[in-house]
């Protein structure tokens, strides 16, 4: 196949919405043109199609005769419900706890098909340097949301401060945390007011949002959670397709072309003040993590 590259297509999710009428219903579905072809490029949703990394990505697949048109969304919960429309063919925007919170409450069943990165999360102190010199009975921040507490709990636990039943979770609250074998004392707050009081306790996990403006890198983190950690592997970011096109080679080709392009990395690492850790987690490991973390959301909804 020989095909000639297409520009960035930045579209407002409104727009791509209005032509669920028209829009066809699945990956090459379209007028007998093959997915990935000039006339039936390949639709990926994302938030955020003005990162620079995005055209230097759809430069990289057309170097490999696949066309592809960036879809921009401005809200994170209108990909996913795109996806299953049909309006795209694959989006590229979450991370796997995200989808299963997606697929357990609409009853669907999109898939991920391969790992982008993952953003760690970090301890941060203003005395010390080392969790091991944090003394016993200290003071330790963690952020009062749902997604966020249960992650920096699993880091406070893979750092050595604190434990938690049943080993954690990606569900794991202050409630989970076993107060006779931790070493120091968990408390929650706003995640935009940790970075503040950071001074007032001996750590904190503070999200990546909030360091810019604490005067803080991810360089001073006295530690992050490990991607490689089984623990951390529901935080990875992924592409997502519908069930019936997990083995589409076009769709699977783009996760390949993502993963080991130097330049769309290098501009990933660039967008993100060099935060971002690439991933290249098996399809197949991330569709066992989803479907572990769909049955947790199914088990506390009971």
């Amino acid at each position: 196949m020989t095909f000639r590259a297409r520009t960035v297509a930045s579209l407002s999710a409104i727009g791509i919405l209005a032509l669920a009428g028209c829009a066809p219903g699945g990956a090459g579905e379209t007028a007998d043109a093959e997915l990935g072809s000039e006339a039936n490029p390949v639709r990926m949703g994302v938030v955020g199609a003005s990162d620079p990394y995005w055209e230097t990505y759809v430069e990289a697949a057309a170097a490999e005769d696949i066309s592809v048109d960036i879809i921009d969304f401005t809200e994170y919960t209108q990909p996913n419900p795109a996806l299953t429309e049909g309006e795209l063919d694959i989006n590229q925007f979450q991370h796997v706890i995200y989808l299963a919170d997606y697929n357990v409450a609409a009853d669907e069943d999109l898939q991920p098909i391969g790992a982008t990165v993952t953003y760690p999360l970090g301890l941060y102190s203003a005395e010390y340097d080392d969790v091991a010199d944090i003394p016993d009975g200290e003071s330790v921040l963690v952020p009062n949301d749902t997604t966020n507490q249960a992650r920096a709990l699993l880091v406070l636990q893979s750092a050595g401060l604190v434990a938690l039943e049943d080993g954690g979770s990606p569900f794991s609250t202050l409630d989970d945390v076993i107060a006779d074998e931790s070493s120091v004392e968990v408390k929650a707050l706003d995640a935009a007011l940790i970075a503040p009081s950071l001074p007032d306790a001996a750590a904190a996990v503070i999200n990546n949002d909030f360091l810019e403006a604490a005067g803080l890198t991810s360089d001073d983190a006295i530690v992050t959670d490990d991607p490689s950690d089984p623990s951390a592997l529901p935080y990875v970011n992924i592409f997502a397709t519908r069930a019936a096109d997990v083995d589409d080679e076009v769709l699977n080709q783009l996760v390949e072309i993502y993963q080991s392009s130097d330049e769309v990395i290098a501009g990933v690492l660039e967008t993100s003040g060099g935060t971002a850790i690439p991933a290249t987690t098996p399809r197949e490991d991330l569709q066992a993590s989803l479907a572990d973390v769909e049955e947790d959301i199914r088990g506390a909804a009971d």
